[in-house]
């Protein structure tokens, strides 16, 4: 069976037996052409684009690799996702954007070159984007509310005796 466009995709771009300074050409240019994507997306926010994975590479003067790229990174900013991982050059798709949602994304893969593009100022405030970048920094900060048993504590299994004495004897 032929591969989707997706499975081509993910073969070069995470490719094992690539090597490292070809791979880092390949991101650094995949950057470039997303950043290009997303200055020309965003500078009308509320414009529904669609078209085929074809016509939108066409419409952005990028390569058909590049767009499925695109696709599978902005695929979870979508109100509704693209079918990704079967779609082939004729798939129609749609880069109807959930804009708060798109800029924590960006924010949560650390895209400073994206998530920092002046089209943004357009559409947040800059209190806004402040917010919106906290609000994903928070989101994925671990808090241990484990409180911390000291040895002259209580044993925390019930028994009775000191930490010291009990479960910390090993510890």
């Amino acid at each position: 069976m032929a591969k989707t466009l997706m499975e081509k995709w993910r073969d070069v771009a995470y490719s094992s037996q690539t090597d490292k300074g070809t791979l880092q050409r390949l991101w650094t240019e995949y950057f470039t052409v997303e950043k290009g994507v997303y200055e020309k997306l965003l500078t009308n926010p509320d414009e529904v684009v669609k078209g085929t994975v074809k016509e939108l590479a066409e419409k952005y003067n990028i390569s058909l690799m590049h767009m499925v790229g695109f696709l599978d990174g902005i695929n979870d900013s979508l109100k509704t996702p693209n079918p990704i991982e079967e779609m082939d050059e004729d798939t129609e798709v749609s880069l109807e954007y959930d804009k708060e949602l798109l800029y924590k994304n960006m924010v949560a893969a650390s895209a400073d070159w994206l998530y920092n593009l002046e089209q943004w100022d357009n559409i947040f405030t800059k209190e806004k984007k402040e917010e919106l970048y906290k609000e994903q920094k928070r989101s994925t900060t671990v808090v241990n509310d484990t409180p911390k048993i000291y040895p002259n504590d209580p044993c925390p299994c019930g028994s009775g005796k000191k930490y010291k004495k009990c479960c910390g004897k090993n510890a």
